[in-house]
């Protein structure tokens, strides 16, 4: 897969090819980043990218992300058509109270659980990424 003259990528096109739950799908890739679009539901877990960023954007529904930061702990509510960007290095735990679609911009090889992470639920794909239509 690639970036190149194959055409657009019809994003709801893309999440329609899967069902899978935090199980994030590459529809393009820019340089060396990943774009990749999830179904989310529930908890993730509590994880850290200690040498990234993490970009999100709410296609559809409601994400919520908890953050463990120096002066405390707090959630960030984005609904749909927000983006936020978690600080490499910070804890931090998405949640959607019910079925939201995202997008996640960040470097080729970033796992989903993060350097360090909690115990990961079967819910949760720990991957660096599928090909769509895998």
């Amino acid at each position: 897969m690639n970036n190149a003259p194959n055409g657009p990528v019809p994003l709801g096109e893309a999440l329609a090819s899967f069902d899978a739950l935090w199980s994030p799908r590459i529809v393009t890739r820019v340089n060396d980043y990943d774009v990749r679009v999830a179904k989310v539901e529930g908890e993730h877990v509590w994880h850290v990218h200690e040498d990234t960023d993490e970009f999100f954007l709410v296609l559809d529904g409601e994400l919520r992300i908890s953050l463990r930061e120096p002066a405390g702990e707090r959630t960030v509510v984005l609904p749909r058509g927000a983006v936020f960007t978690v600080p490499r290095g910070t804890e931090h735990k998405p949640y959607a109270p019910s079925q939201a679609a995202i997008l996640m911009f960040e470097p080729s090889g970033t796992s989903t659980v993060g350097d360090r992470h909690d115990e990961v639920p079967d819910h949760v794909d720990a991957t660096t990424g599928h090909t769509l239509g895998s």
